[in-house]
């Protein structure tokens, strides 16, 4: 797809292949490396083929995406010390997803962040968040 900024990387130039395996890459964009950033050490797992959500994946790229997760922990880990994490896919445009290839949020979180102890619920049990009947 070349309107797809994993599929077509010049779309994206600020972002940097951090490792790789057989069937995915860990993404991350320059914003990811600014020292106390919102978004430090964030990335992003995607698989090679252009899959369109998590749901389109196959078994291979499951594995692969769980294998390289493993060792993007270990490296943001060393790199960034988090004191947690959160992790997600959104799938779909009501989802949240934005790029319409499917791609694994990794997202260090710390102790210092206005945010720290809310997870990705926070959000969804705010009270602002009710479905209109």
């Amino acid at each position: 797809m070349t309107d797809c900024p994993f599929c077509n990387p010049d779309l994206e130039p600020n972002q940097n292949i951090v490792m790789r395996n057989e069937f995915c890459l860990f993404l991350q964009l320059d914003q990811a490396n600014i020292k106390g950033g919102q978004l430090e050490g964030a990335g992003l797992i995607v698989p090679k083929e252009h899959r369109e959500t998590a749901f389109d994946l196959t078994e291979e790229e499951w594995q692969a995406t769980y294998s390289l997760l493993q060792d993007v922990k270990k490296y943001l880990d060393e790199k960034y010390q988090p004191q947690g994490y959160n992790l997600g896919w959104n799938c779909g445009e009501i989802g949240g997803q934005h790029v319409f290839h499917s791609h694994f949020h990794v997202i260090p979180r710390y102790s210092d962040e206005p945010l720290a102890g809310k997870g990705i619920r926070h959000m969804f049990k705010s009270a602002t968040n009710n479905r209109k009947k």
